[in-house]
């Protein structure tokens, strides 16, 4: 008889435990239900199968196709910031990976989840969501997406000033939402909501 060893399968429990230690509560994430979503969510489920050893690294993991998961720290700062409530009807930019939809969903009342082609399209549609996340930076925001805010509405995204990224919020008043840079926080460039180029001399 031969007997055939079998390789266990890859348990990533304590990558995500380490992942909330040296990542998320030395860098100021500490709230308790922001730490138990990313403790609950497996990251390596939102990753192709060759990201999966290395997507708990304090790094963005690739996606494919010019994509990338953004790392654990920026969507912990997001979330930190967010503070996400239940009374919340949130809607969601997807920056392709569905891991910050999953980390998101339980603490709001309502998600909706768009991609950033459908944010950035030509639309008269109003809305009245209280938070719009946008996972990635963008160097603005377009008015048919402004126009998915409800007033007063708060607004958390990545946003390139100087060609740095950074961690950036908003609120929606009288129509328009000015955003805030925070900390210099590294995200993955949404093309979609660049500035048009001008002209140069």
């Amino acid at each position: 008889m031969t007997l055939t060893k079998t390789r266990p399968s890859t348990d990533f429990t304590a990558a995500r435990r380490a992942m909330i230690d040296s990542q998320l509560r030395v860098t100021g994430v500490n709230d308790p239900a922001v730490l138990a979503r990313f403790l609950a969510v497996p990251r390596e489920d939102h990753v192709p199968a060759g990201a999966r050893s290395t997507c708990y690294m304090d790094r963005a993991a690739p996606l494919g196709g010019g994509r990338y998961l953004a790392a654990p720290l920026s969507h912990g700062l997001m979330l930190e910031e967010a503070a996400p409530v239940l009374g919340d009807k949130a809607l969601l930019v997807d920056g392709g990976s569905g891991y910050l939809a999953e980390l998101v969903r339980p603490m709001v009342g309502s998600l909706d989840i768009i991609t950033p082609e459908e944010a950035a399209a030509k639309s008269r549609k109003k809305g009245d969501f209280t938070l719009l996340l946008v996972d990635g930076a963008v160097e603005e925001l377009s008015e048919e997406l402004i126009r998915r805010i409800a007033d007063n509405g708060r607004v958390v995204t990545g946003m390139i000033r100087n060609g740095v990224t950074h961690l950036a919020v908003g609120r929606k008043a009288a129509g328009k939402v000015t955003l805030v840079p925070l900390a210099e926080v590294g995200f993955p460039r949404m093309a979609q909501f660049d500035k048009p180029a001008g002209w140069s001399f």
